[in-house]
């Protein structure tokens, strides 16, 4: 006769296996939900902190070995879910309900930060999040072609509706400009365009706002710090000393404006010529350097392929146009550490407790 399992077993079984980021079991962080026992197969829901979660594959051989190891269980099946927390910062001087705000900043143009924003964007938005991506750069307005978005919907009861592809809302000057027309703007017409895109736009609920900040450390970036409490900012960068000296500007900005820092992308870091060697065309380590002197985060690189400017250009994203390569794979994987990082952080403010990522 088989041995009878009973719901008590299996969460003991489960107490023994560790959320990988946040250093406690899944029963403690009430992770395991809609637990069933037919006979000898077990079922139950994993809820993760992030439906981007790098370490899922692990949580979950982790639980099925457990459950597998108590007497008379022969079969276990997990599906999986995710509740996003909130940074838990007001943002009641916007219309925006939204749980985390990441801005994507760099010192300098040229070092692929839209890029990087919208792949990020795109990526979380894969994984099952509510997405938003704002292109605050008022004077370079790429997102609508880097989406391949050129207009918006109609408005709606005086209110501006988003576009939306690839499961991302998005919003930007480009769509309120003829293309090619210069903004001549002083900082108080800035401000108020980033006001009205926060307070204007219908954008619903959203897991994450991703922001595409204009280079630099100016008006822009000010205005939007003081218009909505941002939950972190990631630094674009390039490995070449020059870059490098630039993108700590952008980094030290955000320590002066009490930006939480989520750390450092290097971007073109390298390219793979047919022959299998490799060219760093910027020079190495810049990225790492930077991050180990500001004591942050270094997020990852992410190699040079004419394919990602095929994907700019032509408004499908590497992740979207060729999520096999190189470059989408990393950007995918930096999506997710920043996903987990302000999931961590999150969770932290919410139990007035430390946690540690552990990579």
């Amino acid at each position: 006769m088989a041995a009878k399992i009973n719901e008590k077993d299996v969460l003991k079984a489960l107490s023994t296996v560790q959320e990988p980021e946040l250093h406690k079991d899944l029963v403690t962080l009430n992770m395991i939900r809609e637990l069933t026992i037919e006979g000898s197969l077990v079922k139950f829901k994993i809820m993760l902190t992030t439906p981007a979660c790098p370490l899922r594959s692990r949580i979950e051989k982790e639980a099925r070995s457990a459950v597998m190891e108590i007497n008379g269980v022969e079969n276990v099946e997990i599906a999986f879910d995710a509740n996003i927390p909130s940074d838990g910062r007001p943002r009641g001087n916007t219309s925006m309900n939204v749980k985390n705000v990441i801005a994507v900043a760099s010192g300098k143009g040229g070092v692929g930060k839209s890029t990087v924003a919208v792949n990020i964007a795109v990526s979380l938005a894969h994984h099952g999040a509510k997405v938003g991506l704002l292109d605050a750069d008022i004077y370079g307005p790429n997102i609508p072609t880097m989406m391949g978005v050129k207009q918006l919907p109609p408005f709606q009861r005086e209110k501006i509706i988003p576009a939306e592809t690839y499961g991302v809302k998005m919003m930007s000057i480009g769509f309120m400009v003829k293309p090619g027309q210069p903004l001549i703007w002083r900082g108080p017409m800035l401000h108020s365009a980033i006001r009205q895109f926060l307070s204007d736009v219908l954008w619903g609920d959203l897991d994450y706002l991703v922001i595409d900040l204009p280079p630099g450390t100016g008006d822009a970036q000010l205005s939007l710090a003081q218009s909505i409490p941002i939950s972190g900012g990631v630094i674009v960068t390039l490995p070449q000393d020059v870059s490098i000296e630039d993108a700590a500007r952008g980094l030290y900005m955000f320590k002066q404006l009490d930006i939480p820092i989520l750390g450092v992308i290097e971007n073109m870091s390298y390219l793979d010529l047919p022959d299998g060697t490799r060219m760093e065309i910027f020079g190495s380590g810049g990225g790492e350097r930077l991050a180990e002197e500001a004591k942050t985060d270094f997020l990852g690189m992410i190699p040079m392929d004419a394919d990602v400017r095929v994907g700019g250009d032509s408004g499908i994203p590497i992740v979207v146009s060729s999520p096999d390569s190189k470059p989408a794979v990393a950007m995918r994987e930096i999506a997710e550490k920043i996903a987990a990082k302000l999931s961590v952080s999150a969770l932290e403010n919410q139990a007035g407790i430390q946690l540690e990522i552990v990579e």
